[in-house]
This record gives C-alpha cells, sequence and structure tokens, in this order.
C-alpha cells in the first residue's frame, strides 16, 4: 500500500509539473541555481533526462547498458521529428552527432553545457540546430564515478563546488579502455556505438597541466592516423568554421596543451595523433571525426560550461551546414580500407614526433622556474593576471615509428575466447571455422619480452618486445575465428592484433600466458644430454659461449645455463614466445 501510495503521488507530481508545451519547458538546472558554481549530480542528471523527454516529443530518453555498479547509463537521442532508431533516422539523411560527458566524472563541464543547450533546442531558441542533425547525448559515461560525488575530487581544479571521481568502481580509467573494454561500463558503449556509428563525436573533459589563457584546447585526428579525406575535412573545412566563431564568442582555442618537457611552455608544443585507448582515438580508426574538448581547469567552472556549450554549438551549425559532405567522405573511407590496394602500403600502428615544426604564438601566463627548498625539485611559479604571448615551436608533424603490411586476414584460435568476445563487442566481421582446418599463415614469434614493472588500467602490460616472423601452415581447431581485412573497421583491427601497437591486445596483456615457460629438465638430467649436444655437434659450443658473453648473469646460474641447452632439444615447446594470432597474406592465397 505504501509503495503504491508514493508511485501515485510521484506520477501527480510528475503531471503537475509538467509544461502545456515544449516552450514551456523550465527545468532549473544546479549550475543555474548556483549562479554556476554546481554541477548536477547522477540522480539529477537522470531527472533532467526523463524531465525533458516527458516534455518533448523530439526527446526520446533510454539507456544503454550498465556500470560496473550496476547504475543506467543513460542516452538522449533528440530528433526534430521525435525518431527514435537508428534505422529511420539513417534514411532520413540526417547527420548524427554523439555527444559524451562525465567519462571523467571531476570534469563535469560537458553534462551542463549540453543540458542549457537541449533545454533551449526544445523550447525554440535553437530549434534550428535540428534542422538536418540527430542528437545522441551520453551525459554520464562513468556512472560509479560521478555517484562517488564530492568536494575533494579535482584538487588540481577551480571548481564546481562537488564533482565525480576520475575513475569507475573498479579503479579503471574508462578513457584508457576503448581497445581493452575492461569495464562494463565501456562494453556497454562501444555496443552503442557500433549500433549508431555516428557521423561526428564529442568528447568533453576539463585538463589538467600548465597555466596559460585559452579557456578551452582541443584535439582533432589530423596527423596521419585518418583517412585524408576525412582529414582534410576537419582541417580546412570544420577547424576554421569553429575556430573563428570561439574567436569572435570570446573563447579562442588552441589544440590540446603538451610541452616537449614537463610543464615548461618554454621548451615548445608537441601534438601526435591519439591512439585508439583514447575516445577521439578510437573514433578515428573507425573512419568517424572526434573532438576532444579540454576546459582549462584554473578558469571559473562557469566560464567553462559556457565555453564548451559554444564549441558544441558551433559543431552543431557546422554539421547542419556540411553534415551531407562529411556523410559521404565517411561511406568513401569506409569502402577505401576495404580495398585490396590498402593492404598493398605500409600501414602505421604507432607514431612518434619529429625535430619538423611551426613557430606559433601560444597564449600563456607569465612564470619563474625556481629550485625548491622542500624538494629540490623544480617549482614552476606562474604570476596570476600578468598574461604573455609566447613564440613557441610546435612539432606537430608525427611520423609513423611502426608500420606493418596488412594481412588478408587475421585468424584467432577458439581457446581465446576473452579476444572473441572482445572483437565481437566492437562489431567485428568474423567467420567461424566450422571443422578443424589448416591454412597457410605467416607466424610471430617473440624474444627479448620486457613488461612494465607495475601494472597499468588493470593490467601487465608489455613495454617492449623484439619480433620475428616466418612462413608456415597452423591447424586451427572448430570455432576459430577467421577476422577479414575488407571490412570498413580494418584500421582498428590492425590496432587490435598487430603486436607493434601499443594497443595492441598483445601489448595489453592478453597473451601473456604464452610467455611462460611450463615444462622444466632437471638439472642433472640436462647436464648429460648437454655434454652429449656439445659432443654432436662441435659448432654448439661456440654458440653457447656466445650466449654466456652476451648475458653475464647467467654465469652463476647452471639452471639457466641449462635450460639453453633445453631450448635446443625436441622437448622444448614449440608454442613458447609464440603469438596464436596468425595471418593470412595475399601471396598464400
Amino acid at each position: 500500500m505504501i509503495r503504491a501510495a508514493l508511485f501515485l503521488l510521484s506520477v501527480t507530481l510528475l503531471a503537475a509539473c509538467s509544461p502545456q508545451s515544449e516552450s514551456d519547458f523550465e527545468f532549473q538546472l544546479p549550475f543555474e541555481t548556483s549562479e554556476g558554481s554546481r554541477t548536477a549530480t547522477y540522480d539529477e542528471t537522470l531527472e533532467f533526462c526523463k524531465a525533458i523527454d516527458h516534455a518533448s516529443s523530439r526527446v526520446h530518453y533510454t539507456t544503454y547498458g550498465k556500470s560496473s555498479q550496476g547504475y543506467k547509463l543513460p542516452l538522449l537521442i533528440v530528433d526534430k521529428d521525435g525518431l527514435n532508431r537508428v534505422e529511420t533516422i539513417r534514411a532520413t539523411g540526417r547527420t548524427i552527432l554523439l555527444v559524451e560527458s562525465n567519462i571523467h566524472p571531476g570534469e563535469p563541464d560537458g553534462n551542463d553545457a549540453m543540458m542549457l543547450l537541449l533545454r533551449d533546442i526544445i523550447t525554440g531558441k535553437s530549434q534550428e540546430l535540428l534542422d538536418s542533425v540527430t542528437i545522441l547525448f551520453a551525459p554520464v559515461v562513468n556512472a560509479d564515478g560521478l555517484n562517488r560525488f564530492g568536494a575533494y575530487n579535482r584538487i588540481n581544479q577551480n571548481g564546481p563546488e562537488k564533482m565525480g571521481w576520475r575513475t569507475n568502481a573498479q579503479n579503471l580509467n574508462l578513457n584508457r579502455d576503448f581497445v581493452k573494454a575492461d569495464a562494463p561500463g565501456m562494453q556497454a558503449w562501444i555496443q552503442m556505438f557500433d549500433k549508431w556509428k555516428p557521423d561526428f563525436f564529442i568528447d568533453c573533459h576539463t585538463t589538467d597541466g600548465a597555466d596559460y589563457q585559452y579557456v578551452i584546447t582541443y584535439m582533432l585526428e589530423i596527423y596521419g592516423n585518418m583517412d585524408p579525406g576525412l582529414t582534410a575535412w576537419q582541417a580546412e573545412d570544420y577547424l576554421p568554421y569553429v575556430r573563428d566563431g570561439m574567436f569572435e564568442a570570446g573563447y579562442p582555442i588552441f589544440p590540446y596543451v603538451s610541452f616537449r618537457s614537463w610543464h615548461d611552455p618554454r621548451s615548445g608544443l608537441i601534438t601526435r595523433p591519439g591512439r585508439p585507448m583514447l575516445s577521439q582515438g578510437y573514433t578515428a580508426l573507425r573512419n568517424r571525426p572526434g573532438l576532444l574538448i579540454e576546459t582549462h581547469m584554473l578558469k571559473p567552472y562557469k566560464e567553462r560550461v559556457l565555453a564548451t556549450r559554444e564549441m558544441i554549438e558551433l559543431t552543431l551549425e557546422k554539421l547542419n551546414q556540411k553534415g551531407s559532405q562529411l556523410q559521404q567522405l565517411i561511406a568513401a573511407a569506409d569502402q577505401v580500407v576495404q580495398q585490396p590496394e590498402f593492404r598493398e602500403k605500409p600501414f602505421a600502428v604507432a607514431y612518434r614526433s619529429t625535430d619538423q615544426h611551426d613557430t606559433v604564438d601560444f597564449l600563456g601566463v607569465e612564470y619563474d622556474v625556481v629550485k625548491s627548498d622542500l624538494t629540490g625539485g623544480d617549482w614552476f611559479q606562474y604570476h596570476k593576471g600578468e598574461n604573455k604571448t609566447f613564440r613557441l615551436p610546435w612539432y606537430r608533424y608525427p611520423e609513423a615509428s611502426k608500420s606493418v603490411m596488412l594481412p588478408e586476414a587475421y585468424v584467432i584460435p577458439v581457446q581465446w575466447k576473452t579476444v572473441l568476445e572482445r572483437m565481437q563487442v566492437h562489431g567485428m566481421q568474423m567467420d567461424t571455422l566450422p571443422e578443424e582446418t589448416t591454412l597457410p599463415t605467416e607466424t610471430y614469434y617473440f624474444t627479448d619480452v620486457k613488461w612494465r614493472n607495475r601494472p597499468y588500467e588493470g593490467r601487465m602490460t608489455i613495454n617492449d618486445v623484439t619480433l620475428h616472423s616466418r612462413k608456415d601452415s597452423t591447424t586451427f581447431p572448430k570455432g576459430s575465428v577467421i577476422i577479414p581485412m575488407n571490412q570498413s573497421n580494418a584500421r582498428l583491427i590492425a590496432w587490435m592484433l598487430e603486436p607493434k601497437s601499443p594497443d595492441s591486445f598483445l601489448q595489453w596483456g592478453f597473451f601473456n600466458a604464452v610467455f611462460k615457460q611450463k615444462e622444466y629438465a632437471e638439472t642433472y638430467v640436462m647436464e648429460v644430454k648437454a655434454r652429449r649436444m656439445l659432443e654432436n655437434d662441435p659448432e654448439l659450443r661456440e654458440a653457447f659461449d656466445a650466449f654466456l658473453a652476451d648475458n653475464s648473469g647467467v654465469k652463476n646460474s647452471s639452471w639457466a645455463q641449462l635450460n639453453w641447452f633445453y631450448k635446443r632439444t625436441k622437448w622444448w615447446d614449440e608454442k613458447k614466445n609464440v603469438y596464436p594470432v596468425r595471418r593470412i597474406m595475399s601471396d598464400d592465397i
């Protein structure tokens, strides 16, 4: 009875406060009632989502999954005709924009910015922004983190009064999880992205780092890791429009600030492509432009939110103007990577900076570097209010540091189920072998494997490895999976499965088990065999002496020396240090 009464009361209250029309929707945000010093909690965000859905036929509220703690992950679909299915929206030819916030809930600017903007759109003040664009808004990507709400979550940041926590409840940074997808919430996000395949993506953040004048810095993937047509559209069409608009609005913008020497502007600026473990790096490899917005943590919260809203609004204006052109470029890019010609030239799976640079004006703040009498280290002392324009070298011409010739397909044995599950989450096209099959393959094997000395994002990752390859035939058990490269996700597949890639499943530690020796020879057994091996093969003595000379640490370990001989017997495990994922090359077909 009590529950029924409370339910009826809530329905009555909702009906009582419901506006008679969209133009009457006056939901007041914590941001507004606090004069720009508060952000919305998880519950307040859901309250807004449900209220605006109730108020407008153009808004549809749904959820796309749950966090690791079981919190629902909200999604608003905003369309001028109230359409909420991807098939029907695509049929209209509209451009689809996905905006996300609170992947780092200590950086909530995008949530408040979007709630302000969406309210204006449905009340008629900015309804033209829906003319040719459908908006998807994921306000709380990290619900665990937003529910860890408090005043002491961001020591470097100037507001809001309280905010969420950076990581999810598993202590995973979701903006390092886009490839490995360990978090349930990230798996749900990827499946949502794959379902909608938005034409443009915006991820809203607040940066740490140095002091400077810009309220917003940004990142676009225009440095070599995207299709040339999409790169040109972003750099020559989209960016000038947004940059000019932000300047006119009083918010000059600059590319994401990273200095060659930590904290030191005079060392110069450095820009390189984003890895796919990051949001905009991930969408880039899926042939979808991604804008990373980074407001400056030292600026007042109100100013940061309004600047974020301005940049999103300018993006919507541009997408309404040129969205159809962008869609054509995306379709072309999806087709290009499926063609054999794409696999006939080296493909970059890692980048490094070069010494080539331009000189630019950087709107900074004067500072001194003094030696701390507390720590003995460098102490950067900024002169608050003393703005200074620096002429800085900008190193923005990266080059490929690791490249591969792409195969026609990869084959993953059935036993590596975690990897196969991740590939399914990412929506890869895969063919399952109906029976045991032997295929001509190229096989990688490894030497000199080194791991980081501590876990990174919940995994023991590989820091360095020497890679070799050979041609052979491999017998795959029934249920193994072929992943063809003539699909639109080819770029991302290569970054996931090529061991040279810093975001490969190998380097993330998914295959660490192959590096462990599981069978051993007792020293008293191997001592006899080693002597016989030297008697039967005089050249082996020279190789053994070279091994001792190159590895001084084994001279006092009889086990290590005898294990060297064991590796050269028929008893050695032929699968140790061998990459289970095989490549099928065009000349093997």
